[in-house]
Formats: C-alpha cells, sequence, structure tokens
C-alpha cells in the first residue's frame, strides 16, 4: 500500500526559467560588447573575458535544455519523468567551471612572461558594462540559486563573470595608471583560484543526488522517530530518502502496524504522509504497511 503524489509537478529550476533566458540575452550581448571592446583596446584579457562570458552562456543554454528536459512528461520506462537531467547539467556546469579555471590559470602564466600593451581606458569601459549586466544576472538569480542546483550553476557562472570584470576594470586602471601590465595576470590567477572551490561544492552537492544519498538537510532518525509517533505504528524500517532533483525529495519506508489496527491502515498512511509533508516537506512518500507477523519474510539489514 501506498501514499504518493503525481511526479509532474514543477522543478525548483522550472519556476526560474524566464530568469535564465534573460540572464543569457545580457550575457550574449555582453560578449558582444567585450570582443568589439578588445578589439580597439588590444587587450587580451578582455578577449578572454569574452570567451569566459561565451562558455558561461553556454552553460546557461545547458541548464535551459535540462530544465526542458525536466519538464516532459513522465512515462512507463521513466517514471519520474527526466528531472535528473536537472543535476546532470549542474554537474556539467561544474566541470565547464574546472576547464575554465584551468584556462584562465594557464593564460595567466603565459601573460606574466609575456606582456602586451593594452589601451587601459577602453579595457576599463567594455568591462564595466560587463560588470552592470553580471551585477543584474545576480539579482535576478540569487532567489533561485537556494532552491535549485542547476540555477546554483548558472549563478556560480555569472558570478565568475562579475569576478572576471572587476579584475578586467582593476587591471585595465593599474595599467592606464602605471603601465604595469603584469597586473592583469595577477588577478585572473585570484579569480581562478576564487571560482575553484565554489566548482567542487556545486560538483559535490550533484553527485550527492546522483548517488541518491539522504539528502543533507534530512536525519533518517529523527524522520522515523516522528513516523513511530504515530498511533498503531509499531516499527518502521526499510526507511530510504533521497532526492530526484532540486526541490524534490522522496521517501520509502516499511511500516509494521498493530494487529487491531490493520482494518485502519489507510487513515494511519494518511497520517503518515502528513507527517512526512508537515515536519520534513516531502510530498512524496512510498509506504508499505505491514503486520508484524510479516518480520520474518524481512531482511534485517536494512536501515
Amino acid at each position: 500500500m501506498g501514499s504518493g503524489h503525481d511526479h509532474g509537478h514543477r522543478t525548483a529550476a522550472q519556476a526560474h526559467r524566464g530568469r535564465l533566458v534573460a540572464v543569457l540575452g545580457m550575457m550574449l550581448s555582453v560578449a558582444v560588447v567585450q570582443v568589439l571592446g578588445s578589439v580597439a583596446s588590444g587587450s587580451l584579457a578582455l578577449l578572454a573575458d569574452a570567451g569566459h562570458t561565451l562558455t558561461d552562456s553556454f552553460g546557461i543554454v545547458l541548464a535551459l535544455f535540462a530544465v526542458w528536459l525536466a519538464g516532459r512528461p513522465a512515462s512507463m520506462k521513466r517514471t519520474f519523468g527526466l528531472q535528473r537531467a536537472e543535476i546532470l547539467a549542474a554537474a556539467a556546469n561544474a566541470l565547464v567551471l574546472f576547464g575554465l579555471c584551468a584556462f584562465v590559470a594557464y593564460e595567466s602564466v603565459q601573460r606574466l612572461a609575456n606582456p602586451e600593451p593594452v589601451t587601459g581606458p577602453i579595457m576599463a569601459a567594455a568591462a564595466s558594462v560587463g560588470l552592470v549586466a553580471n551585477i543584474v544576472g545576480l539579482l535576478l538569480l540569487r532567489q533561485g540559486q537556494k532552491e535549485s542546483l542547476n540555477v546554483r550553476g548558472a549563478y556560480l557562472e555569472v558570478l565568475g563573470d562579475m569576478l572576471t570584470s572587476i579584475g578586467v576594470i582593476v587591471a585595465a586602471l593599474v595599467i592606464w595608471t602605471t603601465g604595469w601590465e603584469r597586473a592583469d595576470s595577477v588577478i585572473s590567477l585570484a579569480i581562478a583560484a576564487f571560482i575553484v572551490p565554489r566548482a567542487w561544492n556545486l560538483l559535490s552537492e550533484a553527485v550527492h543526488v546522483l548517488l541518491e544519498a539522504t539528502p543533507r538537510n534530512v536525519d533518517l532518525d529523527e524522520v522515523r522517530d516522528h513516523l513511530l509517533a504515530q498511533p498503531g505504528v509499531r516499527d518502521v524500517h526499510d526507511l530510504h530518502a533521497w532526492t530526484i532533483t532540486s526541490g524534490v525529495p522522496v521517501m520509502s519506508a516499511h511500516v509494521v502496524v498493530e494487529e487491531d489496527r490493520l482494518a485502519d491502515c489507510g487513515r494511519i498512511l494518511d497520517d503518515l504522509r502528513s507527517c512526512l509533508q508537515g515536519h520534513f516537506d516531502v510530498e512524496h512518500s512510498t509506504l508499505q504497511v505491514e503486520p508484524p507477523s510479516h518480520a520474518e519474510h524481512e531482511r534485517a539489514n536494512h536501515y
């Protein structure tokens, strides 16, 4: 016997799809400005920043594609639809961020050895346009990144763009006022060092979901205690909790009910489901009701 709901509800990332589209449009516009600014100023750093922006734009395109996939209806072969695609996109975005940091570090070392002349004012102006757009993008995605790993990946990419823009502006000002062109490389290395741990956290969270580990905010001992506190419940075993995608936690358990309460198992299931929804925000749960005499048929190595 079970208790649950329709798998087709809206995911956390789908709720912020419009904002992802708006951020994508801004980033593509910024990339055009950065390329033009690079040509006008002769700045390799600004051109690299444009490449950074285009790479991150691809990450947002990937995120939007994953949101579209996640919205596809469930089927007999994919009973949860393609919601897990959002987590795969988050992992892919983390890997893109790692690759980007490696590229920035390599280019920075090369420029430390062979700096080239740059027109500071044009470089600073083009980077400032990118900075303003990045700040707007961060504000648009600020709430969504708390709810969805997929949106968080896009948020981190915009954050990386913002830091790059700040770095380019600072480097442009230093070059403009002192003529020290290696400032660009030093700041670029610092930006890469800032992004790496955040990319690692994103990848770690994605892998945690893909391995179907217990959600970090769920204490199964506490869940068990709440279920055992329901009238008529004698024992709870085979208790599992995992995440399909951000904002979609699920749970399953075997619930042993007193023999004299088996006729009332429908009401017990309703109480258990209300408990899981109210205390742990779990809307989808699958609960198997068993009499105490069924214990001899159960394996003893489950949590």
